[in-house]
């Protein structure tokens, strides 16, 4: 049972705010945002108390999901219909963000209202909702020159036009109802990979989790097929195909898919209905089936006159086809740095000491597979030593791989049945995060 909900922003600003029992006062407001950032650490409890009342809340969007209770309810459901809540706001208003919750606050009190009963909750499908909501979503998405990108002379297509925009999948699923909405449906594969290289070039660690996500913008759908690669296999004791082996320790399924093609064709079937589902997860640990996609060459020593030298050399190991994109390089320096100066390989480039952080940062928007970049860093430390030397480093690696999996996971196929009347457009996107990427130096 829930007693209030509300939504912050990161700043502690009021977006949202129902009482559904009025048995909380109005300032549990300023009491959980007082007590969340009173605490140390980027990571406060999720529950927390306040003179009997309870407060339960997640982070999505860089915004604060926030409910309340006084009874003994159970913390998991509230976190699961947060989570949920969150989601639903998401298909509704096409993104999540401070300034989408802002423009359609309306709309968000409205799936409150049909989504809790004076505190108990109903439902949080954007199926059963859909019945009921009558607000239409505003876009915070502005105009861009670039969304006429892709069309050529006399409105002829071209071959960017083939290519689906990032933003095409952030928009409201009630846009799908609209004269002229298009149908469509996006599949996304992705990735999170965990590295852990050591100082001698080893691979000490390599875990990656993944997800299959579903996006429908389809009014009606009655069945989708998604055919994974034939090769496809669960644990190392059973291989299949002909092919190079993808594989993976565990999969979960959400619980709409029907897996009685799975075991002999590797195809998932499910009815999604309108907005964003989970389809897969699955997990791979300790084994990549390709090299790590970067290699750092490092260099640390102390010049003649005192300074602190970082010659780095980092390289990209993925197919010359390929590209890594927003690269950051996060390269921990001794305490008390004072000034650094730079020589870069190219002059995309950019690198800057965070002295807060005691970090340089270095940072490469685009990064082709096959090619090596070199920076050389010297730094102003008072009182180096030979200790000091040993403060450098580990290297943590961010970046994004658009186009690939690690694991190798792909959609062979993605079929709708009974064919969708006019015309309707498939998606299927792969990326590939650092989760966690790890050089010790």
């Amino acid at each position: 049972m829930i007693s209030q909900i509300f939504i912050l922003s990161s700043k502690g600003d009021h977006l949202i705010y129902k009482d559904f029992r009025g048995e909380s006062g109005d300032d549990a407001v300023g009491v959980f945002y007082e007590k969340v950032t009173a605490l140390t650490g980027d990571q406060p409890p999720v529950v927390m108390s306040h003179k009997g009342l309870h407060f339960v809340h997640v982070r999505q969007g860089g915004l604060y999901w926030v409910a309340t209770t006084t009874a003994d309810s159970s913390p998991f459901t509230i976190i699961e219909f947060l989570n949920r809540l969150s989601a639903l706001v998401k298909d509704y208003c096409g993104s999540l963000s401070e300034k989408s919750v802002q423009m359609n606050f309306a709309l968000i009190y409205e799936l409150l209202d049909e989504a809790v009963d004076y505190g108990y909750i109903q439902t949080t499908s954007s199926d059963v909702l859909k019945n009921f909501i009558q607000t239409e979503a505003v876009s915070s998405r502005p105009f861009s020159l670039f969304d006429l990108s892709n069309v050529g002379l006399f409105g002829a297509e071209t071959q960017q036009s083939k290519v689906a925009p990032s933003s095409a999948a952030t928009r409201p699923i009630q846009s799908s109802r609209e004269q002229g909405g298009k149908s469509e449906i996006f599949v996304d594969v992705i990735e999170r990979m965990s590295v852990v290289i050591g100082s001698n070039g080893m691979l000490m660690k390599a875990d990656v989790e993944g997800e299959i996500r579903v996006k429908c913008y389809l009014p009606n759908c009655s069945e989708m097929r998604i055919g994974l690669n034939e090769e496809f296999s669960i644990g190392k004791s059973q291989l299949r195909g002909y092919g190079a082996a993808v594989r993976v320790d565990e999969v979960s399924f959400h619980q709409m898919v029907q897996l009685d093609e799975f075991d002999s064709h590797r195809i998932l079937r499910l009815c999604p209905s309108q907005g964003e589902q989970m389809v897969m997860q699955y997990q791979l640990s300790d084994d990549l089936p390709s090299a790590p996609p970067f290699r750092l060459f490092p260099t640390i020593e102390r010049d003649s006159g005192g300074r602190l030298l970082m010659y780095l050399k980092l390289r990209c190991d993925l197919p010359p086809k390929s590209a890594a994109i927003n690269v950051a390089a996060t390269i921990p320096v001794p305490k008390g740095s004072l000034s650094l100066s730079q020589e870069l390989s190219s002059p995309d480039q950019s690198a800057e000491l965070k002295p807060q952080s005691r970090a340089v940062v270095w940072k490469i928007p685009r990064f082709t597979g096959g090619m090596q970049l070199s920076a050389l860093f010297k730094l102003e430390v008072p009182g180096l030593s030979s200790a000091s030397l040993l403060e450098v480093g580990p290297v943590g690696l961010s970046f994004e791989l658009p186009k690939l999996t690690a694991t190798g996971l792909q959609i062979r196929f993605l079929r709708l049945s009974p064919v969708q009347p006019g015309p309707s457009q498939r998606w299927v996107r792969y990326v590939t995060h650092s989760d966690s990427y790890t050089i010790r130096i």
